[in-house]
């Protein structure tokens, strides 16, 4: 089990909320695919707890489908945004490792590119689990390991210092989903940027910059940042960001 700071992680987040939108491309994709994955939403109850719901953007898509939507998030800023979006039906500031919901009481819960965060997976999938109705459904997106190797090769040129969290295997990933009744879906989606500020921007936009180990001040000096052009993947589309996506949904 990881030792994680999540009031690090929450502020980070919240520092990120108002642009949020702006720079979150990834999450639209991923939470599009997954939308794909849904079972029929004639056979899904009506309560449906967005865990990380960030500025609420797929919370008010299932309100249009007619969902009744809790929104969760670990950040206040980002809750709040949600809020401001009128995006749920209730909100909910918590914390996906201690759920404050009673067991047996979501009929649907919705997690996009959250669980990444969580101090150990197994027990964040336990937990919604639990807290599902019978019948009810999962439906959750995460990263393994291997995503953001563009970040990681560049800078093991420049210094000998972690710049990317450790993502679990998809080995890993697949067992919990086998464990627990998932269906499990792997894809690999490949980002491009016309520079390397834009890509790091792409990260920072959306808060996932916390480094579970700990972040050193590094000054991004012209050197530096030189090294990393010359050292960071790219083809003719541009510079690269990989991440490998793995999808659980319910097994009805």
């Amino acid at each position: 089990m990881l030792q994680i700071n999540k009031q690090a992680i929450a502020k980070a987040f919240g520092r990120s909320a108002i642009n949020y939108d702006y720079y979150s491309k990834l999450q639209r994709i991923t939470g599009n695919f997954l939308l794909k994955l849904v079972p029929s939403r004639s056979c899904l109850g009506k309560l449906l707890l967005d865990a990380g719901c960030g500025t609420g953007w797929y919370s008010r898509i299932w309100r249009n489908y007619g969902k009744i939507v809790v929104a969760l998030d670990i950040s206040k800023e980002m809750l709040q945004q949600a809020k401001n979006n009128k995006s749920a039906n209730y909100y909910l500031l918590g914390d996906i490792d201690f759920l404050p919901l009673a067991n047996s009481s979501i009929d649907i819960i919705w997690s996009n590119l959250v669980v990444q965060w969580s101090r150990d997976l197994r027990s964040v999938i336990n937990q919604f689990t639990k807290i599902l109705k019978p019948c009810g459904c999962l439906l959750f997106s995460t990263l393994s390991s291997g995503s953001l190797k563009e970040i990681h090769l560049a800078w093991s040129y420049v210094d000998n210092v972690s710049h990317v969290n450790t993502f679990l295997s998809k080995n890993e990933i697949i067992s919990i989903c086998n464990d627990n009744n998932l269906i499990h879906k792997s894809k690999i989606i490949t980002m491009h940027y016309p520079n390397i500020i834009s890509a790091m921007r792409s990260i920072k936009g959306t808060g996932a910059t916390h480094l579970h180990n700990g972040r050193k001040n590094i000054v991004l000096t012209r050197n530096r940042l030189s090294q990393l052009e010359t050292y960071w993947p790219r083809d003719k589309k541009g510079f690269r960001l990989t991440y490998n996506l793995i999808y659980g949904v319910t097994r009805f």
